[in-house]
C-alpha cells in the first residue's frame, strides 16, 4: 500500500495526532483522519519523531567487513530509528578519493535501510601530511560535504588551516577528532584519580581542549566552519561556549556513552569500556548534559564503532577502542536527557535529527513532521523498559557497554521516504 495512517501518535511528544503518509511524503497531519485505502499503524500514544540522523558512524566497509558492512550497519541504524548516517572515512582503503566515497554511497543506495552520506578524509591516507581530494569528493556522485580524519587528529595547524580554507569554497565543514597526539602517547584511559590508582596511562583533558581552542581560532581566522567530534570534557564545553559567543562558526557533538558512563567503570578492566576519547568523570558527564540542553553542544552523534569479538575479548591494553551505539542511542538520550527533564522530545528531535541534518546538509532529513515533508519518521515506545541484549542487534558487532543494563524506550517503527524499514521492532 502506498498510504499509511499512523493513528494517535504524539508528534514530538505533544498531543496525539494522526499522520497520513502517501507514497514518499507526509500528506496530512491532524485528528480523526480517514483511514480509507490506508494501512493503519496504531501508535497508541507512542512518540513520533523525524527520522534520526547520525553525523558520526563507522560502517567499516570497505576493508573491515568482519566488523561491519554497509548492509549490517544500515540495518542497525534503521533498528535505532535512523534514516540517514554519515560514514567515517577510516576504511581500508581510506575514503580519500572520489572513487571510494562513491563506492560507499552506492552501497548505501543498494541496501536501502537508510541513506548513507560518506565523509571524506581530510588528508591522504589519514596520515596528516597532504590534503586529500576534497574538491573531487565534493563534486562526485556522493556529494561529500563533511571531511574528517576521525580516529586521528589533524594535528598540523597548517594542514588544518588549508582544509578549512578549501572547504569554505563550497560550504563544507571539517570535523575534527580533537586529540593532541604527543599528550596522549601510551594513553589507556582518562587521566585522573582512577588512572592513578589503576596505574594506567592517562589521556588528559587538555589534549582535547588544546586542539579545540586552536581550531576554533583557525576557523575564525579563515571564516570557515569547524565541527568538533565526540566532545568529552567540561573544559571543552567552555571553549565551544566562548567561541559561539564570539560568532565563530563551530558546532559540536556528544556521544550517548559520554552522557551516561564514567571512568569509574574502567575499574572492572572490561575492554568494552575502552573508547577514544575515553570515558571521563562524573563532573564532565554533568557538564556535557547541561551543554547539550542549552545548545552549546549542538547534536548527539553515536560514534558507532563496531569491532569483531577478538578485538575486544582480550586484555585491556591490547583491546581496540570503540563501542557500538546506533541501536541504543535514543534510549540513552531518553534516560539522561528526557527522563531527567533536561530536554523534551522536541529537543531530542532537534539534537538527533534536525541539526545533524543541517550540519551535514542531508537534504530531505531532519524536516518537520508536517504535510508536504518527506516521510522520514521514527515511532518510539517511550514507556518501554528492558535490558539490553546484544544478541538481538542487527549490527555485525556486539561491543556494547550496555549489555544487561536496563534502558528506557524502544523504536518500534522506522520509515524511509514512506517505506517501512522497521515494523513492530523487526526489520523488513
Amino acid at each position: 500500500m502506498s498510504k499509511i495512517l499512523i493513528r494517535g501518535a504524539k508528534v514530538l511528544g505533544g498531543a496525539p495526532q494522526d499522520v497520513l503518509i502517501d507514497g514518499e511524503t507526509i500528506a496530512e497531519v491532524g485528528t480523526g483522519l480517514s483511514a480509507e485505502g490506508a494501512q493503519v499503524v496504531e501508535a497508541d500514544g507512542k512518540v513520533l519523531l523525524p527520522g534520526l540522523v547520525d553525523l558520526h558512524t563507522h560502517l567499516r566497509e570497505p576493508g573491515r567487513e568482519d566488523s561491519e558492512t554497509v548492509l549490517t550497519g544500515t540495518r542497525a541504524a534503521a533498528s535505532g530509528g535512523y534514516t540517514a548516517v554519515f560514514a567515517m572515512a577510516n576504511t581500508f582503503p581510506v575514503a580519500d578519493t572520489a572513487g571510494v566515497v562513491e563506492q560507499v554511497w552506492r552501497l548505501g543506495q543498494e541496501h536501502g535501510y537508510c541513506d548513507v552520506r560518506p565523509i571524506g578524509a581530510v588528508t591522504v591516507g589519514l596520515e596528516g601530511k597532504k590534503l586529500a581530494e576534497l574538491g573531487a569528493m565534493h563534486e562526485s556522485a556522493a556529494g561529500v560535504t563533511v571531511f574528517s580524519d576521525d580516529g586521528k587528529c589533524v594535528d598540523d595547524a597548517v594542514i588544518m588551516r588549508r582544509a578549512l580554507e578549501y572547504v569554505k569554497a563550497f560550504g563544507g565543514v571539517v570535523a575534527q577528532h580533537a586529540q593532541e597526539p604527543r599528550l596522549t602517547e601510551g594513553a589507556q584511559m582518562n587521566e585522573g584519580v582512577v588512572s592513578a590508582e589503576l596505574g594506567l596511562g592517562g589521556w588528559p583533558a587538555v589534549a582535547e581542549e588544546s586542539i579545540i581552542a586552536r581550531d576554533v581560532l583557525l576557523a575564525d581566522h579563515v571564516g570557515s566552519r569547524v565541527h568538533i567530534c565526540h566532545l568529552s570534557t567540561a573544559g571543552s564545553v567552555e571553549i565551544v561556549r566562548w567561541a559561539k559567543s564570539r560568532g565563530i562558526q563551530v558546532t559540536a557533538e556528544v556521544t550517548p556513552h559520554h552522557l551516561l558512563l564514567t571512568d569509574e567503570l574502567v575499574r572492572t578492566y572490561n575492554p568494552v569500556y575502552k573508547v577514544n576519547p575515553p570515558l571521563r568523570t562524573e563532573r564532565d558527564v554533568l557538564a556535557l548534559r547541561e551543554a547539550l540542553a542549552d545548545g552549546t553542544i549542538d547534536i548527539v552523534a553515536t560514534d558507532h564503532a563496531p569491532h569483531p569479538h577478538e578485538d575486544k575479548d582480550c586484555e585491556w591494553a591490547a583491546a581496540a577502542m570503540g563501542m557500538v551505539g546506533l541501536e541504543t542511542a535514543l534510549s540513552v538520550v531518553q534516560q539522561t536527557m528526557v527522563d531527567t527533564g533536561l530536554l523534551d522530545w522536541a529537543g531530542v528531535a532537534d539534537r538527533m535529527s534536525s541539526k545533524p541534518a543541517q550540519i551535514g546538509q542531508a537534504t530531505g532529513h531532519g524536516r518537520p513532521v508536517s504535510a508536504g515533508e518527506p516521510a522520514n519518521l521514527t515511532l518510539v515506545d517511550t514507556e518501554y523498559r528492558g535490558q539490553v541484549d546484544p544478541a538481538g542487534f542487527a549490527s555485525r558487532s556486539r561491543n556494547t557497554p550496555y549489555e544487561g543494563r536496563e534502558l528506557p524506550g524502544r523504536v518500534t517503527h522506522t520509515w524511509l521516504r514512506g517505506k517501512a524499514t522497521l515494523v513492530d521492532g523487526k526489520l523488513t
